[in-house]
């Protein structure tokens, strides 16, 4: 539940900050061009995400013939979470990974690298398939797009905040239009505003992965399995990271990129040894 407020928390302060640096550096009339910009640019990537990862990652769909465990565990796992079974695609890279997809259960995908089929035993399997079940369950598509969305509007004001102060400085319709103070909140903004918000959306991000582990552990009532799978991938992601696209680095069950870990406001997944501590705990609760 506090992941759940917690999400909702960061998306109400994104809408805070916006209307505040809308009306601060842009006005309505800027405000609502970043937005409506913001809004194109990530409802095409919320329509057409699936396709986009799964053609970037080189995923291709396995039918239940080539992979009968995986489309039995699935099949069992999706049935226990109360969504349709979603659309199953390896990736044929040897580090173990996995992502999900799909902006709503109806349209869900996962996608596991065929180095995971490899590395796990099937209580792991299953418990990484809950996890990415729940990314779907939690609708996370929707949630990211959303935040995603606010953060690009800051963005694009602050952008064309920048371009105002180039040629003539900003006119807004406040009444502090010559007020010194005005043009030093104004330059705050354009610089800070767009990092914090930034990092608001890297928030969201690790709340929802840790409402996925507990979703998913709650959904084989075993969260020691998904414990030792995220052990066992972080392990090896840390060794062999994948090649992928930074942007869609945050679909993965554990970062699958480079691990020489950035300061963990500017990560996208959880520190995984506070997501192993969870599930462990929670492992004595069910």
């Amino acid at each position: 539940m506090w992941n759940v407020l917690k999400t909702f928390l960061f998306l109400a302060i994104l809408s805070i900050l916006f209307i505040v640096v809308g009306n601060l550096i842009g006005g309505k009339t800027g405000a609502t061009i970043a937005l409506f910009m913001a809004l194109i640019m990530n409802s095409i990537a919320y329509f057409f995400s699936d396709k986009i990862v799964l053609a970037t990652t080189g995923a291709v769909p396995v039918d239940r013939s080539q992979a009968p465990e995986l489309h039995a565990i699935v099949e069992e796992v999706a049935r226990k979470a109360g969504i349709p079974k979603p659309k199953i695609y390896i990736v044929p890279v040897e580090t173990p990974n996995a992502f999900a997809t799909g902006r709503n259960p109806k349209n869900g995908v996962v996608a596991v690298t065929s180095g995971l089929l490899k590395l796990l035993n099937t209580e792991e399997l299953k418990g990484v398939i809950a996890h990415e079940i729940a990314h779907i369950k939690n609708r996370d598509i929707l949630i990211s797009t959303i935040a995603a969305v606010l953060v690009g509007a800051i963005t694009y004001l602050a952008h064309m905040a920048q371009w105002a102060l180039m040629f003539g400085g900003i006119h807004r319709d406040d009444e502090d239009r010559g007020n010194p103070l005005g043009l030093i909140a104004t330059l705050v903004a354009i610089i800070i505003v767009p990092i914090a918000a930034t990092l608001i959306q890297l928030a969201i991000s690790r709340s929802r992965e840790f409402l996925a582990d507990e979703t998913g552990a709650k959904i084989i009532k075993n969260p020691g399995a998904l414990a030792k799978a995220l052990e066992k991938l972080e392990t090896w992601n840390r060794a062999y990271p994948l090649d992928v696209n930074p942007a869609h680095a945050q679909m993965y069950i554990v970062n699958p990129l480079s691990s020489k870990s950035l300061f963990k406001l500017f990560s996208t997944h959880p520190p995984i040894e506070e997501r192993i501590a969870r599930l462990m705990k929670l492992a004595k609760e069910i």
